[in-house]
């Protein structure tokens, strides 16, 4: 059965946002009187969600939940100060229709939808799914079964394409093919996926459109 339904993770596969995220993370230490971490530390941290980004950039004796409600506002006085589309990206949206490709993030709804607004990405999506927009997040399929279900979409038609092993995870068990996207912040867990991607350009190529 060919693909034709495509479910993307935010950070790491659609947009580069370890900068803006980083940004947000060492200002929150330096009002905690902490030294500043790389943007390379910060990219590790990433994949979870809002919250673990926050306590793994934190001692684990200093989070308290204030802090994480500090970093989100923090983060989001700059959430596209130097966020983009990795290039090809948008080579592979403007080729597929709306009604066939989601979001499914871990990233808060509200910072989804100014970050794709922001960078004119919200018309290309047809669902989009926030990390609280359900009970659950990923690795849970929760939110890829939701996504499936605003799309009017059958698992066995669609794929999970992200960056981190939460997202291989959670199309896994959602019953979806999975691709992981090298170039992003994550990394597979040593785990399988049915697809790899090497660059945002090599989606054209391993998902061909399909005639209608």
């Amino acid at each position: 059965m060919p693909l034709d339904t495509f479910l993307f993770d935010l950070d790491g596969t659609l947009v580069d946002s370890v900068a803006d995220l980083a940004t947000g993370i060492n200002l929150l230490r330096a009002e905690l009187s902490l030294e500043p971490i790389s943007q390379e530390t910060v990219r590790r941290y990433v994949g979870d969600g809002a919250r673990m980004l926050v306590r793994r950039a934190l001692p684990e004796d200093l989070y308290r939940n204030v802090h994480l409600e500090r970093f989100l506002s923090l983060y989001r006085a700059h959430l596209l100060d130097q966020t983009r589309p990795y290039p090809g990206i948008l080579d592979f949206l403007d080729s597929r229709e709306p009604a066939r490709m989601a979001v499914v993030t871990n990233k808060p709804y509200l910072l989804t939808m100014e970050l794709l607004s922001g960078l004119n990405l919200t018309s290309y999506f047809g669902a989009v799914i926030g990390g609280d927009s359900c009970r659950t997040k990923k690795p849970d399929p929760l939110p890829v079964q939701t996504a499936l279900h605003q799309l009017e979409a059958h698992p066995a038609r669609a794929v999970m394409i992200g960056d981190h092993h939460t997202d291989l995870h959670a199309g896994q068990a959602a019953g979806l093919a999975t691709c992981f996207c090298t170039w992003g912040m994550g990394n597979d867990g040593g785990g399988p996926s049915t697809f790899r991607a090497y660059s945002p350009f090599d989606l054209v190529r391993i998902f061909p459109e399909v005639a209608t």
